[in-house]
């Protein structure tokens, strides 16, 4: 996807969940235990400044969030804090560097396409604890969102920060997984110290997984799919992928 797709998607979708976040403030979100949509709101702002600094100042700053911004109302805080990366990002061209926890991308186009995947599935978040219908996500930022979580969440942390998912990958007897959707695929191998995504269909693997792009990335987001997604394959067989991409997206 283009820098200029990523930021006309990331602008509606913060527009949608602006829309909805001040339906029920205090409603549950299902697919964020212990967090009311306020909670959720709030979130979102305090992570569209962590990354307007890191931006700003060339490094992620730490520890995160400041107190203070705990007084601020959360739709306000989202406004402010929306705002500020929009300014941020429009001062930058995208391979102007940039602070990020993903070594090999350490440039502004990295947090152009973070902010919209971010905002996407925390706008479904959103409509799912506002009780509201879940807006059609675009194909092309569905695809490259399942994309974005197998290699850099997923395949990057096992390979960087082993030892965390060391218990998870010790139980794995040793699976293979293809991952289908509308023009792309994907391959995954789990086995003890091992997850590996690769482009591409495996006919041979253990377990199949395929559905429309936005029923797929709400699948490996967990984000109430429904029944649009179909798992071929043993059961039990998804327990270590599912262990994996929860470990690295807390």
């Amino acid at each position: 996807m283009e820098n200029s797709r990523y930021l006309d998607c990331l602008a509606a979708d913060f527009g949608r969940l602006r829309a909805v976040a001040g339906i029920d403030p205090a409603a549950s979100v299902p697919t964020c235990p212990g967090w009311t949509v306020a909670d959720l709101t709030r979130h979102v702002g305090e992570v569209y400044l962590h990354k307007t600094l890191a931006i700003r100042e060339g490094a992620e700053p730490e520890p995160w969030p400041p107190a203070a911004l705990a007084a601020e109302e959360p739709i306000a805080l989202l406004d402010r804090a929306y705002a500020a990366l929009r300014h941020e990002l429009g001062s930058h061209a995208p391979t102007d560097p940039a602070g990020s926890w993903y070594a090999p991308d350490q440039t502004v186009g990295f947090w152009i396409r973070r902010m919209a995947q971010e905002t996407v599935i925390h706008r479904i978040d959103a409509e799912l604890g506002a009780g509201q219908p879940v807006a059609p996500l675009p194909a092309d930022l569905a695809v490259d969102g399942v994309d974005e979580l197998l290699k850099i969440f997923v395949g990057y942390c096992v390979g960087v920060w082993t030892d965390d998912f060391k218990e998870i990958l010790d139980a794995s007897p040793g699976r293979s997984y293809a991952l289908r959707t509308d023009g792309a695929a994907w391959r995954v191998r789990i086995a003890p110290g091992t997850f590996t995504v690769e482009d591409g269909d495996a006919a041979d693997a253990d377990v199949t997984v395929g559905g429309p792009p936005a029923a797929l990335l709400r699948w490996v987001w967990h984000r109430q799919p429904g029944g649009e997604v179909t798992v071929d394959g043993p059961a039990g067989a998804l327990d270590q992928l599912h262990a994996c991409i929860t470990k690295a997206t807390q």
